[in-house]
C-alpha cells in the first residue's frame, strides 16, 4: 500500500518510507568512491591525493542545489500541508530553474579559475596537472550535480522515493561501469574518473526534470510559474545549515589535506582519503534517514498535527540512537579489510589508515544526532537553528580541533579533531532540541 505524507507512523511504516532514502543515499556514497577505488589501484597514491585535494570545490558547487532542495522541499511540503497544491507546483518549478541556471554560472567561473582554486584547497606542483583536469570536468557537469542532490529532496516530497532510489542505483551503475571503462580499460586515468562521475550526474539529474516536465500522477510537475522572491529567500535561508555543512564541511578537508601535506605528504593525504570514502558510506545512513522524514515533519507541521510531531520525534531519536551505536561498532571491526580495499598494494599506508580510521569512526556515535536534528529543524522551517547546529558540527569545532589536537598529540590528533568537533556539536544540538521544546511542541 502507498505511504502518503498525512499518514500515522509506526516503525514498519517508517522505515519503509525511508528506506528508500537511506539506500539511495548509501548508493550515491558508494559510486562517489568507486572513482577513488580505481584511482587508487589503477592510477596511483598521487592520483588520488589529486582527487581528494579538488573533490572539496564541486561539493561546494553541489551544495548549492542541496540547499534550494532541502529548504525548498519544506516550503513545497508546508505548502501541500496547507492544500495549497497549486502554489506547491509553482514553487518547485522557481526552485527548479533557479538550481540550472546558477549551476550554470557557478560551472562557468569555476572552470575559468581553476587552476588558481586547485592551489587555494592544497595542489602542489606534482599534484598540479590532475588536479586541474579532473576539476575541469567535474565542475562543467555541475548543474546536473545540483540537479541530482535537490530532487533527492524534491522526489521525497513527491511522495516517490522509491523512484529516487532506482534513479541513484541507475547513476552508481553508469559511474562504476564507465569508471572501469575510462580508467581500467582506456587508461584515460584522472580524466576518466570525472568523466565517469558526471555520466553518474546526467541520470541522477536530468531523467527526474524529464519525469516533472511529463504529466505524472505525483504531487508535483512543472509548471507555468512567476518569480516567487520571499518563497527562495524563505528556502535558502532554511537550506542554509545544509549549504553550511556541505561548503564547511569541504573547506576542512581542504585544511586537513594542507595539514597532511605539511606534516605527511601525500600518502597522509591518501589515507585521509579513504577514511572520508568510507565516512561518506556510514554516514549516508544518518543523511538519508534525515531526508526521508523532513518532508513527513514538514507536512504535519503545516497541517499542525503536534500529535504525529510529537509520536514522530520519538522513533527518530531511537532509530538513530541504535544506529550509531551499530555503525561504531562495525566500523571498528572492518576498518582493516575496507582499508586495504583502497590501499592494500602499500603495507605502511595501509596501518596508517587503519590506525587512523579506528579512531575517527568513533565520531558515528555522535554525529547521527546532530545530522538528524539540523534536517529536523530545517524541516520546521527553523533556519537558525539548523545552521547553528551545522556551523557548530562542520566547520567551528572541526577547524578548532584540527588545528589544536595535532598540535597536543602529534598526527594522531588529526584524527582525532573529527570525534571530538561531532561530541561538541551533539551538546549544541542538544541545548536546541530543549529550549525549541515548546514552540514546536515536538516533545
Amino acid at each position: 500500500m502507498k505511504i502518503q505524507l498525512s499518514d500515522h507512523f509506526t516503525y514498519p511504516r517508517l522505515f519503509r518510507f525511508t528506506l528508500p532514502s537511506i539506500i539511495m543515499m548509501i548508493v550515491t556514497s558508494i559510486y562517489s568512491t568507486v572513482d577513488g577505488l580505481f584511482v587508487s589501484n589503477v592510477v596511483g597514491q598521487n592520483a588520488l591525493a589529486a582527487v581528494n585535494i579538488v573533490y572539496p570545490l564541486t561539493m561546494i558547487v553541489g551544495a548549492f542545489g542541496f540547499m534550494l532542495g532541502t529548504g525548498g522541499s519544506a516550503e513545497v511540503a508546508r505548502a501541500m500541508g496547507m492544500g495549497e497544491g497549486e502554489k506547491a507546483r509553482q514553487y518547485f518549478t522557481t526552485l527548479i530553474l533557479t538550481i540550472i541556471a546558477l549551476g550554470a554560472a557557478l560551472s562557468i567561473l569555476c572552470v575559468i579559475f581553476m587552476e588558481p582554486l586547485a592551489l587555494l584547497f592544497g595542489a602542489d606542483e606534482a599534484l598540479l596537472d590532475d588536479c586541474v583536469v579532473y576539476g575541469v570536468i567535474m565542475i562543467a557537469g555541475a548543474p546536473a550535480f545540483m540537479l541530482q542532490t535537490s530532487f533527492h529532496s524534491f522526489l521525497v516530497c513527491a511522495e516517490r522515493p522509491k523512484m529516487g532510489l532506482w534513479l541513484s542505483v541507475g547513476s552508481g551503475v553508469t559511474n562504476m561501469a564507465l569508471d572501469y571503462l575510462f580508467i581500467a580499460v582506456l587508461g584515460w586515468g584522472v580524466a576518466g574518473a570525472a568523466a565517469a562521475t558526471v555520466a553518474g550526474y546526467l541520470v541522477g539529474g536530468i531523467i527526474p526534470l524529464i519525469y516533472f516536465l511529463l504529466p505524472n500522477k505525483s504531487p508535483l510537475r512543472l509548471v507555468k510559474t512567476r518569480l516567487w522572491p520571499r518563497m527562495l529567500v524563505k528556502s535558502c535561508a532554511n537550506g542554509s545549515s545544509e549549504l553550511m555543512s556541505n561548503v564547511s564541511g569541504s573547506l576542512v578537508t581542504a585544511l586537513y589535506n594542507r595539514i597532511l601535506m605539511a606534516t605527511a605528504g601525500a600518502a597522509g593525504v591518501a589515507a585521509y582519503t579513504v577514511m572520508m570514502y568510507l565516512q561518506f558510506v556510514f554516514a549516508a545512513v544518518f543523511i538519508g534517514f534525515s531526508m526521508g522524514t523532513a518532508s513527513i515533519f514538514s507536512y504535519h507541521y503545516g497541517a499542525g498535527n503536534t500529535r504525529e510531531l510529537k509520536s514522530l520525534f520519538r522513533k527518530c531519536m531511537t532509530v538513530i540512537a541504535l544506529c550509531s551505536l551499530s555503525m561504531v561498532a562495525m566500523a571498528q571491526l572492518l576498518a582493516r579489510p575496507l582499508s586495504a580495499i583502497f590501499v592494500g598494494y602499500d603495507p605502511q599506508l595501509l596501518e596508517i589508515t587503519v590506525a587512523g580510521m579506528r579512531i575517527f569512526c568513533l565520531s558515528f556515535l555522535t554525529g547521527g544526532i546532530s545530522v538528524f536534528c539540523s534536517g529536523f529543524f530545517t524541516s520546521l522551517g527553523d533556519g537558525l537553528a539548523s545552521a547553528a547546529i551545522s556551523f557548530s558540527r562542520t566547520l567551528l569545532f572541526q577547524v578548532g580541533s584540527i588545528l589544536l589536537l595535532p598540535r597536543l598529540l602529534g598526527v594522531e590528533g588529526i584524527w582525532w579533531a573529527t570525534p571530538t568537533a561531532e561530541a561538541l556539536a551533539l551538546v549544541v544540538a542538544a541545548g536546541f532540541l530543549w529550549s525549541r521544546r515548546r514552540k514546536y511542541q515536538y516533545m
